[in-house]
């Protein structure tokens, strides 16, 4: 696959969190990157995307919230993830 990974791809998601409250399973959101993580615990993505391999998308643990995209650029999606990150800080 062509690194960088840029562009638009959907997102798989394995189990509801904070950050993806309002998110549909399959949304689109943009890409950006040369890298992946690799937790070490999976319990902690929360989406994937594929690109010729599974990349997590979405991590998330207690208040920490990751994404491998850019959710700026995502559109309505990202609007609604930063809102709920938003969101969490306000508590």
């Amino acid at each position: 696959m062509k690194v960088p990974h840029m562009g638009w791809n959907n997102l798989e998601i394995k189990k509801s969190g904070t950050i993806l409250e309002g998110v549909n399973d399959s949304a689109w959101v943009y890409f950006v990157h040369s890298y992946r993580v690799k937790p070490t615990n999976n319990n902690v993505i929360t989406a994937e995307s594929d690109y010729g391999i599974k990349v997590p998308a979405v991590v998330e643990q207690g208040n920490f919230f990751g994404t491998q995209f850019h959710p700026e650029k995502s559109g309505k999606i990202g609007k609604v993830m930063i809102q709920n990150f938003l969101d969490v800080c306000k508590k």
